[in-house]
C-alpha cells in the first residue's frame, strides 16, 4: 500500500469518525436548545430586517468552534427555528473562519497586522453578503423540505393559529417539561441519516484530495511567479477539507518557502470557510443557485482579503 493511498484510507477513517460524532453531538445539543428557547424567539432575535440580528449572527458564528462540515447541523436548527435568512448566512460564513482559536493562533503565528485584515475582511463580507443575499431573495433557494415540519402553536404564547389545531397537539395548549427531551435522540439520528450520504461522498472526496495533492503544486500556482497567485490560492483551498486550525501551519510553511502572504491568506480563507465536503452537505438544505452563490461570497472574501494583504504590507 503506498504512502499516499495510506494517507487517503486514514484520513477517511479519521473525517468520518469525527464528523459523524460531531453532527449527532451538536445535532442533540441545538435539539436541547430548541426546547428551551422558541422558535418566535430566535426568529425575532435574528430577524433579517433589522441590523442587530446580523452581528448577532455574526457573534454567535465567532463563539462557535465549528469547522465548516460541523456548521451544518447548527445550520439545520437555524432554519427549522426561523431565523432570518441574511443573519443564518452571515453565521454560516462567519462560524468556522471567527472563532477565538484560529483569531489566536494566526496572531501569534502571523502578527496583529495580517490578523487583523483577516478578521475585517472576513467579518466585513460575511455581514455584507448576508445582507446582500437576502435583498435578492436568495431565501426562496432554501430547500423546503430542511425547514421541517411546521407547528400550529406560537411556542410564545401558546396559542394556537387554527380551531383544530390543537386538539392534534395538545403539548401546544398546555405545554409540559415532564418529557421535554422524548424523541430527541430519534430526531438527531434521524437527521444524521439524512445527510450520512453526503457525508460520506464528500469525505471519500476530500480524503482523496488530501491523500494525493503534493504541497509543490500549491508552490507552483499559488506562488511570488504567478501574477493570478491569490485568486489561484482561494479556488485550490475549497476542494482542501483542512481546519483553519491545520491550515495556519501549512500556511506558515508556504510563506517561509517563499509563497506571497496574499496567497497565503486566501488560501486561509478559501480552505477554512468552505470546502468540498461541506458543500456536498449543505447540497441537503441548499439548491445549487444557492450553494454557486455561497462559494463566490466564500472566493471573494479570499481574494478581498488577499489583495488587502498585498497592497498595504
Amino acid at each position: 500500500m503506498t504512502p499516499q493511498l495510506q494517507d487517503t484510507l486514514g484520513m477517511f477513517a479519521f473525517l468520518a469518525g469525527e464528523l459523524s460524532v460531531l453532527f449527532i453531538g451538536i445535532s442533540l445539543l441545538v435539539g436541547m436548545l430548541q426546547r428551551h428557547i422558541p422558535p418566535s424567539r430566535v426568529e425575532k432575535l435574528l430577524s433579517s430586517n433589522r441590523s442587530r440580528g446580523y452581528f448577532l449572527a455574526a457573534g454567535l458564528g465567532a463563539m462557535t468552534p465549528f469547522c465548516s462540515c460541523s456548521t451544518i447541523p447548527m445550520l439545520k436548527g437555524l432554519i427549522r427555528a426561523r431565523a432570518g435568512f441574511g443573519p443564518m448566512m452571515v453565521f454560516l460564513f462567519t462560524s468556522p473562519l471567527l472563532n477565538p482559536i484560529i483569531v489566536v493562533l494566526m496572531g501569534a503565528t502571523f502578527g496583529l497586522r495580517l490578523t487583523a485584515v483577516y478578521v475585517v475582511a472576513a467579518l466585513g463580507v460575511s455581514l455584507c453578503s448576508g445582507w446582500l443575499l437576502h435583498v435578492l431573495g436568495f431565501e426562496r433557494y432554501v430547500r423546503q423540505e430542511s425547514r421541517g415540519p411546521t407547528t400550529c402553536c406560537d411556542s410564545d404564547s401558546a396559542e394556537p393559529v387554527s380551531d383544530n389545531c390543537c386538539s392534534e397537539q395538545p403539548s401546544c395548549a398546555a405545554p409540559i417539561k415532564i418529557g421535554r427531551y422524548k424523541g430527541l435522540w430519534r430526531e438527531a439520528w434521524s437527521d444524521f441519516l439524512g445527510v450520512l450520504p453526503y457525508l460520506l461522498t464528500g469525505v471519500a472526496i476530500g480524503s482523496a484530495i488530501y491523500g494525493f495533492m503534493p504541497t509543490e503544486l500549491l508552490e507552483h500556482y499559488a506562488g511570488p511567479d504567478n501574477p493570478f497567485a491569490i485568486p489561484v490560492a482561494a479556488i485550490i483551498g475549497i476542494p482542501l477539507y483542512i481546519r483553519a486550525e491545520a491550515t495556519i501551519p501549512l500556511a506558515a510553511a508556504l510563506l517561509g518557502k517563499g509563497v506571497g502572504a496574499g496567497a497565503v491568506l486566501a488560501l486561509i480563507i478559501g480552505s477554512a470557510g468552505a470546502s468540498l465536503t461541506e458543500l456536498i452537505l449543505l447540497r441537503s438544505l441548499f439548491t445549487l443557485r444557492l450553494l454557486a452563490a455561497f462559494v463566490i461570497v466564500i472566493i471573494a472574501m479570499a481574494m478581498i482579503a488577499g489583495y488587502a494583504t498585498h497592497l498595504f504590507f
